[in-house]
């Protein structure tokens, strides 16, 4: 078996972890990264429309995407 190596933010991550103790804890540790990575979303969905590379025409090609993996 081959060993797995964390890099600093997962070990950082694992050391927190001792911390919550009850479910509520863990919903709430959730929620904040959760808001964490939402608000990281939406500044750069901010910087992609300063920048020009997101446009009202771009977004609405997107509803026409269709980008499903095949099963046969």
């Amino acid at each position: 078996m081959e060993a797995t190596i964390l890099n600093e933010a997962q070990l950082e991550m694992l050391k927190l972890m001792s911390a919550v103790k009850t479910p509520e804890a863990l919903a709430e540790l959730k929620q904040a990264i959760s808001d964490y990575f939402a608000r990281k979303a939406a500044e750069e969905i901010d910087r992609m429309w300063a920048d020009d590379r997101l446009t009202d025409e771009r977004v609405e090609s997107f509803r026409h995407l269709h980008e499903r993996t095949p099963y046969r």
